[in-house]
């Protein structure tokens, strides 16, 4: 009796109500599922992207490593060819850390990766937008001017070496560092391919060293 007057004091839910019920909860749960993966794939595609990012870049200086160096060049190069531009294809500089090896000797690997990140600084800071710069060797960078002439990059060159020439290098606190720099250039539409190029702007940064005064290097401290 007690049972069967609770039952008419609380009478059972019509089925709509229950259904409404269910598709809340099986809402809910497909929800959370939805949710998940999508955080899931987004963590994959941000892990894929820093993963090409580190392919792509020198882990020391943040540069363009030389195979992605190379290719980028090439393909500017193609594209503005296949475009018919008038304008050049542009110049292609290197930078040489003359006593690099002199450095990591005397001060550690730390210091001559430390020294190299500064000069990298300089140099992406006296560049314009779609310049690259890249780590061709332990001592060495490769600059690519599209478009510009040997007038414009003489001036970059200019404002490279007068920032070098401002900035105080240091191992530590009170050691200060004596640095070699050398820099040379040659136009791309002069050159075969790209080790032509960097043959090229390797002569001529030798040949300005061995000039004097020379135009694309500066000795200081």
């Amino acid at each position: 009796m007690v049972v069967w007057a609770l039952s008419l004091l609380v009478p059972e839910p019509p089925f709509w109500v229950e259904l409404a019920a269910v598709a809340l909860i099986s809402a809910a749960v497909t929800f959370r599922f939805q949710l998940a993966i999508r955080l899931r794939n987004e963590a994959l595609r941000d892990t894929q992207k820093e993963l090409q990012y580190a392919l792509r870049h020198d882990p020391v200086t943040d540069t363009l490593r030389a195979s992605e160096f190379v290719n980028s060049v090439e393909q500017a190069i193609d594209r503005r060819r296949v475009s018919g531009a008038e304008n050049p294809d542009g110049v292609m500089l290197v930078l040489n850390v003359g006593n690099f090896d002199e450095i990591s000797r005397r001060y550690g690997p730390q210091w001559a990766d430390t020294l190299l990140q500064s000069i990298v600084r300089i140099v992406h800071s006296s560049l314009r937008y779609g310049d690259l710069v890249a780590r061709l060797a332990s001592d060495e960078l490769g600059i690519y001017l599209p478009g510009t002439t040997t007038e414009n990059a003489s001036n970059i060159c200019e404002r490279i070496r007068a920032r070098v020439q401002d900035t105080t290098f240091t191992a530590g606190q009170e050691r200060q560092i004596s640095v070699t720099v050398r820099l040379g250039g040659t136009r791309v539409e002069d050159q075969a391919d790209f080790q032509a190029l960097r043959e090229a702007a390797n002569r001529a940064a030798l040949a300005e060293e061995e000039a004097g005064p020379p135009l694309f290097r500066e000795l200081f401290s």
